[in-house]
């Protein structure tokens, strides 16, 4: 197997609920990914600075707070600024499906609710992953 994806989890802003971010991160290393857990209560600036100082494939953000709507649209941006633009950024959490929407045409990968397999966040990260960054590496 080549090089391992490295994958960034963050909990932006104020949430204090990260139960659920650890058991991806932990999904993900059992995959034989690289994780970085950043912990709570990030702010985008520093997601967007870990990320970069990590080398990072992906960056997952959870966002159980309501304020996906400005936290994505922030890291998002962040990244285009520091040429972030080869990196995946997924999330989960408890997003209407009218907002998801409006992060999918923003950019935004695929968003995850509660009681997602993590075989299926697996399964994604890898397909993305080989679409997008094995072949360039190649």
């Amino acid at each position: 197997m080549g090089k391992k994806i490295r994958v960034l989890i963050a909990k932006p802003g104020l949430d204090g609920h990260d139960r659920g971010a650890k058991v991806i991160a932990r999904a993900l290393r059992d995959a034989g990914m690289e994780v970085i857990y950043t912990g709570l209560h990030q702010t985008a600036e520093m997601i967007v600075k870990t990320a970069l100082e990590e080398d990072v494939d992906v960056i997952g953000l959870s966002i159980l707070s309501g304020a996906h709507m400005t936290y994505f649209p922030k890291v998002l941006k962040l990244m285009k600024e520091h040429g972030l633009d080869d990196v995946l950024l997924f999330g989960g959490g408890i997003i209407p499906e009218e907002d998801k929407e409006k992060l999918y045409q923003m950019g935004v990968g695929k968003l995850f609710g509660p009681g997602t397999k993590t075989e299926e966040i697996v399964a994604y990260i890898r397909e993305w992953y080989e679409t997008h960054k094995a072949k360039k590496q190649g």
